[in-house]
């Protein structure tokens, strides 16, 4: 099977489970996670630089419906949580990273064996492209603060966190892969 071919199957296969209700009920459930982890399960230095745990729940999207559904999932929660904290202001362009990470982790673990170095990998390409390079430019471009007085802090914080939320993104996924993916197996 061709690449083309794949990627198509993938979309496809991806965007058909949005017709499922099981789908679409443990989406809203795993949505609802995501919000209450961002309240209990975030912590923040300044204006510029967050630590939280409410990205897992998209992750599980990703890994069980793939990166289609997790992209949509990934926006549409990016603009629940902003509504309901009404934290900041909002900027489609975080939308679009929160879609852009699902994309990524979708990728890398949709349909695919968990494996560290793919976690990994998927973590380190997400923390460069989507937290370092788009959230940074993000910033810059919303708050007109420049990008060499905010880019250090926001490198140092997610090299400290990729190892940790690899981690805990391979223990939850192997839980996952055992516990949960066999109730949506077709």
């Amino acid at each position: 099977m061709s690449e083309s071919t794949k990627t198509v199957s993938i979309k496809h296969s991806s965007l058909s489970r949005l017709k499922e209700t099981k789908v679409l009920t443990f989406c809203g459930m795993m949505g609802a996670l995501a919000i209450v982890l961002g309240y209990v399960a975030t912590i923040k230095f300044g204006q510029y630089v967050r630590i939280g745990f409410s990205g897992l729940p998209n992750q599980v999207i990703d890994y069980l419906f793939g990166p289609w559904v997790g992209a949509i999932f990934g926006g549409v929660m990016d603009i629940v949580k902003w509504f309901i904290s009404g934290d900041g202001d909002f900027f489609i362009g975080f939308t679009f990273t929160a879609m852009a990470g699902a994309i990524i982790y979708g990728l890398f673990i949709f349909r695919k064996p968990v494996t560290v170095w793919r976690v990994v990998l998927s973590q380190l390409c997400v923390k460069i492209f989507c937290n370092i390079f788009l959230n940074t430019l993000w910033l810059n471009l919303l708050y007109g603060k420049a990008i060499e007085a905010i880019l250090p802090a926001r490198c140092i914080s997610n090299a400290v966190m990729l190892p940790i939320d690899s981690f805990i993104m391979y223990i939850m996924l192997q839980f996952v892969k055992n516990v949960i993916k066999p109730h949506f197996d077709n």
